[in-house]
């Protein structure tokens, strides 16, 4: 007996699911009373869900417009991935009927399609570009990511132009309000005062520069691997009458020769350095501080210190973040002590990174039309995927976003830490 597609499907996935399946044979499955259909399109949708099945083949195949969701919102697919991550999971046929499957399904549906674009190669196959980490590596991974174009990011993030997780004063807040309010938030941090120095580590398109100068009366350098980026932002402070003050500069932030900082912040880079290079890069940022100076560790984080810190072959791994690694919060704080820092706070915002890529999304789909004449449709579904599956990751505690506080102390223990510090925000 030889199933349709829709019958595989039943057999996979069964009947009690939240979406009906229609496919290219003209057979249906799944669902019928489901708000959702799945429509496989094409014997090339088939295709990249056998060869690889899970998300990186539903991706594949929504990517590339051979899997159609009816309804749903390419710039905000959020009510759609729920479905997905809702306790949901696909069973394995027995032994009988999965022999039965393999045959209907025939060899020819175990071929690989051509991959989108946007899909880097497998980790084993990426040691071509140099050790993960290493600088040749990570700038092919920042490019990858960040350099997009600028333009497509000003859809996206909005005229703030920050791209990490903002902080919400109140539930009303607009993001742009909390972008700025998580500027303020670190620069209090790090107890910033007139005619301190900054340094802003992978400092994006310079807004926590830009913020610490013009309302803390700062000087500060801030380093990005985004050629993009550092153009942008030095641009921007130029517009903006403070590039005698601040300068965002093109390169690799382990290539900064400067010392004798009273600050340094790092807002969303840990993510991209390894989990291995932590040591030396909080080492790096400790000896670049005067004692007494502060450095504020912003990133997204695990909810343990258990799981692997890189998820290979995944949709982020192969699309979003090449060589991406997050761990838990214990181990950011316990290699910051190990280097020799004191730490003084430390914060969970993962609710509010929840809240901003909520908003991102948003702006995605309310710009998609723009998004898609400027970086095309593949990549426009790839961050509507991405944006609304990190929102629902933050919400369920699957990830998180932590705010680490170091202090750098005299040797005899002397600190310049206030007795009961007030951030004031």
């Amino acid at each position: 007996m030889t199933l349709n597609i829709g019958e595989i499907a039943d057999r996979i996935f069964g009947t009690d699911v939240p979406f009906a399946v229609k496919a290219f044979d003209g057979s249906r499955g799944g669902n019928p009373n489901a708000v959702v259909t799945i429509d496989i399109a094409s014997e090339k949708a088939l295709r990249y869900l056998v060869t690889a099945p899970g998300e990186l083949g539903l991706a594949r195949a929504y990517i590339m417009g051979d899997l159609i969701v009816e309804g749903i919102d390419p710039g905000d697919p959020y009510d759609f991935l729920s479905l997905f991550l809702d306790d949901f999971s696909a069973k394995r046929p027995p032994a009988t009927e999965l022999v039965e499957v393999l045959k209907s399904l025939g060899f020819k549906s175990f071929r690989v399609p051509e991959l989108p674009d946007q899909e880097t190669v497998p980790q084993w196959r990426r040691a071509v570009e140099g050790l993960r980490h290493s600088r040749k590596r990570d700038a092919e991974a920042i490019h990858h990511h960040y350099d997009v174009s600028n333009e497509f990011y000003e859809l996206v993030l909005g005229p703030s132009m920050a791209y990490t997780c903002a902080c919400y004063p109140s539930g009303d807040a607009t993001l742009e309000h909390a972008q700025e309010h998580k500027f303020d938030l670190v620069c209090k941090k790090l107890g910033l005062q007139p005619g301190m120095r900054l340094l802003d580590i992978g400092c994006g398109w310079g807004g926590m520069v830009k913020h610490a100068v013009e309302h803390y009366g700062v000087t500060a350098l801030g380093v990005t691997l985004s050629a993009e980026q550092a153009s942008w932002a030095q641009q921007n402070l130029k517009v903006h009458g403070l590039d005698d003050r601040a300068e965002v500069r093109h390169g690799d932030y382990r290539d900064i020769t400067e010392t004798g900082f009273d600050a340094v912040s790092s807002i969303g880079l840990t993510e991209h350095i390894g989990v291995k290079n932590y040591p030396s890069y909080f080492k790096f940022s400790y000896d670049k501080l005067k004692v007494g100076g502060r450095m504020l560790n912003h990133s997204i984080t695990r909810p343990d210190n258990k799981a692997p810190a890189l998820t290979r072959g995944g949709f982020i791994n192969r699309y979003v973040f090449p060589d991406g690694e997050i761990t838990g919060v214990g181990t950011i704080v316990s290699r910051m002590q190990d280097q020799g820092f004191e730490i003084r706070h430390s914060e969970d915002l993962r609710e509010h990174y929840a809240r901003t890529t909520r908003k991102w999304c948003k702006n995605l789909s309310a710009n998609w039309d723009e998004c898609v004449r400027d970086a095309g449709e593949q990549v426009s579904r790839v961050w509507g995927l991405y944006l609304a599956g990190s929102s629902i990751g933050f919400e369920r505690n699957h990830i998180q976003l932590h705010q680490v506080l170091g202090e750098k102390i005299a040797s005899n223990g002397q600190a310049a830490y206030p007795l009961r510090p007030d951030f004031g925000v």
